[in-house]
């Protein structure tokens, strides 16, 4: 039972490791790393966070009684001259002779140690008014989560894209060379056997050399643009790994414009704003209750115990006329508002159309990239036996050659920029 126990686990480490490692060549393992690993989009899930605990605060500031316990300690003393004495006394009840604060308006002293209870009461409208600022805010913290996700798919695919080019790059490079390399072989006989001169060896080795030197480059190349794409998606690896083609295709199925979201969500917010500010004009209602000392003479302070309970109304009457102004203020940013978001819907339309007409043009150009590169292999078949047979120069042979590879340079530019493209209009058509 123990041995089919750890065969089991084995199994599972065994392909769980395969799992991870073939993870890590995929752009969506790197889109997922660069999301989870963004402090952006973690900071604005706090605030979500947050937005739905300030929602509480507010519900509890309009709903729920608030206990507080005030204490305070005042005296008064005179000097107080009747019975033809000066004497001095801390807690005056009946002086009339006498220096000092006048008792009838310090009363000698104060003496307070109350809890008291307030509670608003008729507030549920209130309530409703001030959580649904906040509840926007949640939705746009939300919104801005989104955005900034599909920002980083779109940095982290571009930047996986470029990787994806040099590492063809680096493949054509390498094919050249075996090419180059087999050739090089049976020209090295050819040369011993006097067919042909030792300045044709030298030639291919030269070209041997160039190809090796690009190899080297392009290798370099990848590697710093792999490293630019973990430090993008934060993470902490310097190995090599050789990344699959996205194969990313059209987004031809959008509808509604995620984009807009944020137009919506900016009037709202402007609106709830709005409706915040007039909730200082509504009537404030609350009850109130308190109980304990309030006495101003000492003697009699522990007869002075008791409680008190009433209601405070107020309601504001008038304050410049800026309950108008600030409606006036919030119509005209509503307006503004509304003016991006015409003004995105048309240029965005006009963008689209345009990487569209260029990756239409950009096919084109493949295909015919694409002959070129089959009948250029076959060219260097026929090289590669006319060389042997005299036919044909190994000067000729080269050209031919560098011609393929720079064809193929420009094959795989094309490739990526279509890439890019269809990447570009996959964010836009959002």
């Amino acid at each position: 039972m123990r041995y089919i126990l750890l065969k089991t686990l084995l199994t599972i480490l065994f392909f769980g490791r395969g799992e991870c490692g073939m993870a890590q060549t995929d752009l969506s393992y790197y889109i997922g790393q660069a999301k989870s690993n963004s402090p952006l989009v973690r900071d604005n899930k706090y605030q979500s966070e947050a937005n739905k605990i300030e929602s509480e605060r507010i519900k509890a500031l309009y709903t729920k009684p608030q206990v507080t316990f005030n204490a305070a300690i005042a005296v008064a003393p005179i000097i107080n001259r009747d019975n033809g004495a000066s004497q001095f006394q801390l807690s005056p009840s009946d002086a009339t002779n006498y220096s000092g604060y006048d008792i009838a308006a310090s009363n000698g002293g104060v003496y307070q140690g109350m809890f008291n209870v307030t509670k608003p009461i008729f507030n549920a409208a209130k309530v409703g008014i001030a959580t649904r600022q906040s509840s926007v805010a949640a939705l746009i913290n939300e919104n801005t989560i989104r955005l900034s996700e599909h920002d980083i798919e779109k940095l982290v695919t571009d930047q996986y894209i470029l990787c994806v080019q040099d590492l063809k790059q680096k493949d054509y490079i390498e094919n050249l060379n075996q090419l180059i390399s087999e050739q090089k072989v049976i020209i090295n006989k050819l040369v011993g056997s006097g067919l042909l001169k030792q300045s044709d060896l030298l030639l291919v080795t030269i070209e041997q050399q160039t190809q090796q030197n690009a190899l080297t480059l392009f290798k370099s190349t990848y590697r710093r643009d792999l490293m630019d794409l973990n430090i993008l998606c934060g993470i902490n690896d310097t190995g090599w790994v050789n990344l699959k083609d996205p194969e990313l295709k059209l987004n031809a199925n959008a509808t509604q414009s995620n984009f807009m979201e944020k137009y919506r969500l900016d009037s709202l917010n402007l609106i709830a704003g709005q409706q915040l500010f007039e909730l200082k004009y509504k009537p404030q209602l609350s009850a109130f209750a308190n109980a304990g000392l309030n006495g101003v003479y000492v003697p009699t302070l522990p007869n002075r115990l008791g409680f008190s309970t009433g209601l405070n109304f107020s309601v504001f009457l008038f304050d410049g006329k800026q309950k108008s102004l600030n409606k006036r203020k919030t119509d005209i940013l509503i307006k503004s508002s509304q003016l991006y978001k015409s003004n995105f819907i048309t240029v965005n339309t006009i963008r689209k159309n345009k990487i569209l007409s260029e990756i239409s043009s950009l096919n084109e150009r493949i295909a015919v990239s694409e002959n070129q590169i089959k009948d250029y292999k076959q060219l260097l078949e026929y090289y590669k036996t006319e060389v042997i047979t005299g036919q044909q120069s190994v000067t000729a042979y080269i050209l031919t050659v560098k011609n393929f590879g720079t064809l193929q340079r420009d094959y795989v530019l094309l490739l990526t920029t279509k890439q890019l493209l269809i990447n570009t209009y996959n964010y836009w058509n959002w």
